[in-house]
């Protein structure tokens, strides 16, 4: 991977679920010093045995203050921050009638406040030292009106429009800020839903590729978007879902 650029790039990883599991993978093997955060202490034990070079916070990231303490934190750990990737969310399948107050603002939160809290906290870093690159995770969600993804689906939208700004604010600096959007993907977040009757073929039927997505799909997006080789990329959203926005 020494074409990418990253080897001793200073990174920041929030999420060891499924996706965020397989960045960490990629990022080691592509000679990045690591910090990841996740609030899972029990994940983050697993990851470390896997990966026993990389620093590991636990956190709740559904504060502004928690946000801005672990982009130090981390920050302090590296000597500096290069690279973050924002690859935490959570997901409630209902329709809105029956969506409470609370269901909406603990989805916003986490999925849409986190990354503006830590992606505004890494942008005050990468801004002092000129450089820096960002990559947060959205969806398909943001572009398809699935049903019973109210809350969802608003804050991934909300997310691509955040991640433009931020492109736009920060790119005569040196930073770029971008997302990536997979479909449906064998994650935790996915696995309860997947193993209802039906819903398996049901979902793998309107993705053109015809399978549905693995986390090991969107690491080489993640790292190529990281990488000095997409310096001139910013302000983007990639779909990473096998023609799934096609039709």
């Amino acid at each position: 991977m020494g074409w990418l650029g990253l080897d001793g790039r200073k990174a920041l990883l929030l999420g060891a679920g499924g996706l965020g599991t397989a960045c960490a993978r990629g990022l080691v093997e592509a000679g990045a010093s690591l910090v990841i955060v996740d609030a899972a202490a029990a994940r983050l034990e697993q990851l470390r045995k896997e990966l026993p070079a990389v620093r590991t916070i636990v956190a709740d990231l559904t504060a502004s203050s928690a946000c801005e303490r672990v982009v130090n934190d981390a920050a302090g750990h590296l000597e500096g921050l290069d690279l973050l990737v924002h690859a935490v969310g959570i997901n409630d399948r209902r329709a809105i009638v029956e969506t409470p107050d609370k269901l909406w603002d603990d989805i916003i939160t986490l999925n849409l406040s986190s990354a503006f809290w830590t992606g505004r906290a890494a942008g005050q870093l990468m801004l002092q030292a000129g450089r820096g690159s960002m990559v947060f995770f959205s969806s398909v969600s943001s572009q398809l009106a699935h049903l019973h993804h109210g809350p969802y689906a608003a804050s991934k939208g909300g997310l691509d429009q955040l991640v433009k700004v931020m492109a736009r604010e920060w790119a005569a600096n040196g930073i770029t800020v971008n997302a990536v959007a997979p479909a449906y993907t064998e994650t935790e977040l996915t696995r309860e839903y997947l193993a209802k009757p039906g819903k398996r073929d049901e979902m793998t039927a309107l993705v053109p590729a015809g399978r549905l997505g693995l986390p090991e799909d969107v690491v080489g997006a993640v790292l190529f978007l990281l990488s000095p080789r997409a310096s001139f990329i910013t302000g983007q959203v990639l779909y990473i879902d096998g023609g799934r926005t096609l039709v």
